[in-house]
């Protein structure tokens, strides 16, 4: 759909409709343009601290370099023995998970025509450090129970606002690999 000139682009949420329908198009088109493969590259610092760089990513059929890598630092707390120089790796996690989840419902309510004016969301998760320093084999070392709440600002119905929770966690890539798991894979080699 081209835009005349001097048109505003019909946005809704932040997200231009017509480049979302136009995105989804060219994928329904041509299928192997929707193939996306990122990259972290990360670097141990000292003690928890460690920082990962993302710069390239792999997506719609070509090469992606960003003119400067985003870095993110994580650490862990002195509580456990880190030195609190950013969040720590589980965090992340949280984040990610919130950001993916938001990302989704904003951008499938926008597809739908529902207008979004804020979002909230507030996530914790618990973890046994047992698993983790091998003190007991029957905990898991990750989270075994993480809890999402969303507090959104609508002016839609009941129904439609049952529609717009359910929309983040069905759509979102991080939601899906968290609970449905994802393969993997772990070499190394010398240096």
């Amino acid at each position: 759909m081209a835009m005349q000139p001097g048109m505003q682009p019909d946005v809704v949420n932040g997200v231009n409709v017509a480049e979302l329908f136009n995105t989804i198009q060219a994928v329904k088109a041509t299928p192997g343009i929707a193939k996306f493969r990122f990259r972290v590259n990360n670097e141990w610092l000292d003690g928890g601290h460690n920082r990962s760089a993302v710069k390239d990513f792999h997506g719609a059929g070509d090469e992606v370099s960003r003119p400067a890598p985003f870095l993110l630092d994580a650490d862990e707390p002195p509580l456990l023995l880190g030195r609190d120089l950013a969040a720590n790796p589980v965090e992340y996690l949280l984040h990610a998970l919130a950001a993916c989840v938001t990302t989704s419902m904003v951008y499938h309510a926008a597809a739908r025509g529902i207008r979004i004016e804020e979002v909230e969301s507030s996530l914790e998760g618990d973890i046994d450090l047992r698993g983790f320093l091998n003190l007991d084999s029957n905990v898991r070392n990750g989270y075994q129970g993480i809890r999402m709440h969303f507090k959104v600002k609508s002016g839609v119905s009941e129904e439609k606002f049952q529609e717009l929770i359910r929309l983040g966690p069905t759509f979102s890539p991080v939601y899906d690999s968290l609970t449905r798991g994802v393969p993997v894979t772990v070499t190394g080699e010398r240096r």
